[in-house]
């Protein structure tokens, strides 16, 4: 696509490749082409032809208007006015002895007005550009992490961010890929004003893109990543439109001589953002919920209830939630707004569901409920016929060390297709550590279904009967298995492959967003391992949670990302939250099982079930289902 420069002029001019002296405080530097919104090419100033600057003055015209010869001067009052204070400040400095400065060559080209007003612009122009390379260093410092480096240095594979379809832009990428060319910001260039030129994608990390400035061809000696939806981004044609110059990277600039036959070859039939881009990126960042909404949230120390809490803040579609009764106002619980831990006002009550009823007789001032239809919709289940029911037994994810599937119970069977589910051998006698899943969640599983996919499966706590069978566990404690016919089958293609990098929740402390790694994929569950962490620290987590974005979602909304952990900082949080917040949920883990469990009839109530087998981790596309029940 070639778009905004059909009126550029074939005449192009070139002029020597002098540089540009400092002492020069004129607001657009000499021999520099620039592609301005009517096409044409000028130089500034080179003695021939365009445009040219009053010396005097400083007005900007036509050069053929300008006076005298040389051209230098808009009027015989300037050109007067120049010579008047040129001998001046000469007669001045031979009469003190001293060498013409820095600061008298700048002045000899001002009026006496305007000349002292330059001279501090100047001096402050050099002074913010001290402090922002020096700020930037010290950011740079600061973070100590870079996207961009640590894909390019290790070679890593973001996941798309078409993987993600509750982040911005997750349902309208659209073909954004390799080659797709956009209008970027140039800083290879001395103008002090902010000037745009070309560059093409050379390689996709989530929203970041490593980009290479058109005329570069195989040098990526100035390559550097950028996020797509950065506000200084635009498709090819915005500067056309919006009177913004094109001015080339002055490394290249001696390259072509005629940049507008360069560019229209370069970009005939070449892809680009499509001319809404900059809207949707910020539709999709507009967010319903908003501050002093009313949820009900699960009580983070009580798992088997809900609380009251409000909306304390909304950073890209992440709620921090402050329990209404939290006078200070720390106690808070971070969470998407499409959590499944998170319902409107009167959803416990409605479910039959735990609640922790407020001391707060009435809500306060501005605080409001928030609608019900703002929250994730579960899929209906039909709940009449054959049914899950207390004491049956399943696969869980651990909510308090959600690197375990473990061997649990359904305790108590609610409304809606929601279920208290225990995890054997470390409840509660007062079931406060119940936690509820409903019944098309992706975090149960049927029994058996950790050793069909070779996933080690967490048995009772104080089990001794290693290696963990389910028959045996079954008859012992004379329970029976929920039918494998109620579970979520659903797979959807989602797009992940073992390797890719993201930005993930550490859900055991969830106001935490870390770099990460997807390690496993077993149909449509991922393995979440957090850089340079130890896997005990992994996390299973859904393909369609709410907690995994992709890379640069932190940088597009202000979020702060927890780098890779480095062995020290591991050794030195021994002590610390990170493992504190697992302390609980530790729990015995028995042999790990390397072959495929061989499923008898007993073991699911008299049924024959046929399991399928998910495919291996490097193959598994998402596309199989968990298992297939054999007709009779």
């Amino acid at each position: 696509m070639f778009d905004g420069y059909d009126s550029c002029s074939e005449d192009t001019s070139s002029s020597s490749s002098s540089e540009e002296s400092e002492e020069e405080v004129a607001p657009l530097p000499s021999n520099l082409p620039i592609i301005k919104n009517n096409g044409q090419v000028y130089t500034y100033p080179d003695g021939k032809s365009g445009m040219a600057t009053c010396e005097m003055c400083g007005m900007v015209g036509v050069r053929d208007a300008f006076y005298s010869k040389t051209k230098r001067f808009c009027s015989v009052s300037c050109s007067r006015s120049y010579s008047s204070n040129s001998k001046k400040a000469s007669i001045l400095a031979r009469l003190q002895g001293k060498p013409p400065t820095k600061k008298a060559k700048v002045l000899q080209k001002q009026p006496l007005v305007a000349k002292l007003a330059a001279y501090a612009q100047y001096q402050a122009t050099l002074q913010n550009q001290a402090k922002t390379k020096a700020g930037n260093m010290a950011a740079v410092s600061m973070e100590g992490f870079s996207w961009g480096n640590y894909i390019n240095s290790n070679s890593f594979i973001a996941a798309p961010v078409t993987c993600f379809k509750h982040a911005p832009m997750g349902t309208c990428w659209g073909d954004i890929s390799e080659n797709v060319r956009i209008e970027v910001p140039n800083t290879d260039c001395s103008l002090p004003t902010k000037v745009f030129w070309i560059a093409g994608i050379v390689k996709l990390a989530g929203y970041n893109a490593l980009l290479r400035y058109e005329g570069f061809e195989n040098d990526s000696g100035l390559d550097f990543w950028c996020n797509i939806c950065g506000s200084d981004i635009h498709p090819v044609g915005w500067c056309a439109a919006s009177g913004k110059p094109l001015v080339p990277p002055r490394t290249i600039q001696h390259k072509y001589t005629n940049w507008k036959a360069f560019l229209v070859k370069r970009l005939t039939g070449a892809k680009t953002l499509p001319p809404d881009f900059s809207q949707k990126v910020s539709e999709s960042m507009q967010y319903p919920f908003k501050p002093c909404m009313r949820v009900e949230v699960v009580d983070k120390r009580h798992l088997c209830r809900t609380r009251v809490a409000v909306v304390e803040s909304v950073i890209g579609g992440r709620l921090r939630l402050v329990y209404e009764e939290s006078e200070d106002r720390t106690d808070d619980f971070w969470c998407h707004m499409h959590s499944p831990l998170i319902h409107h006002i009167g959803w416990s009550r409605s479910i039959g569901h735990r609640f922790k009823r407020s001391d707060i007789t009435k809500k306060q001032d501005g605080h409001s409920d928030t609608p019900p239809h703002l929250f994730a919709k579960v899929k209906e289940v039909d709940q009449s016929g054959e049914w899950f029911k207390e004491g049956m037994k399943l696969e869980a994810i651990d909510p308090l060390n959600l690197s375990t599937i473990c061997v649990a119970t359904i305790r108590k069977v609610l409304a809606d297709g929601f279920l208290m589910i225990g995890i054997d051998g470390s409840e509660a006698a007062d079931g406060s550590d119940w936690f509820c899943y409903h019944a098309t969640s992706p975090s149960i599983f049927p029994v058996g279904f950790c050793e069909i996919n070779m996933i080690e499966l967490t048995p009772p706590r104080g089990y001794t009967k290693l290696p963990f069978k389910w028959f045996d566990y079954l008859r012992e404690t004379g329970s029976i298995a929920a039918p494998v016919k109620l579970f979520n089958k659903d797979v959807p293609n989602h797009g992940f492959r073992v390797g890719m990098k993201l930005e993930a929740v550490d859900l055991m402390e969830p106001r935490l967003i870390c770099v990460a790694t997807v390690t496993r994929i077993i149909h449509r569950l991922l393995r979440i391992h957090f850089d340079g962490w130890e896997e005990e620290y992994d996390q299973w987590v859904d393909c369609e949670s709410p907690d995994l974005y992709p890379v640069g979602w932190c940088q597009l909304t202000g979020y702060q990302l927890q780098p890779p952990a480095s062995q020290s900082s591991r050794e030195s949080q021994s002590g610390s939250s990170k493992q504190k917040k697992k302390a609980k949920s530790q729990q015995y883990k028995g042999h790990k099982k390397m072959t495929t469990l061989q499923l008898k009839e007993e073991l699911l109530d008299g049924e024959d079930y046929n399991f399928l087998q998910g495919a291996s981790d490097q193959e598994s596309n998402g596309s199989a289902n968990f298992y297939i029940k054999q007709e009779p």
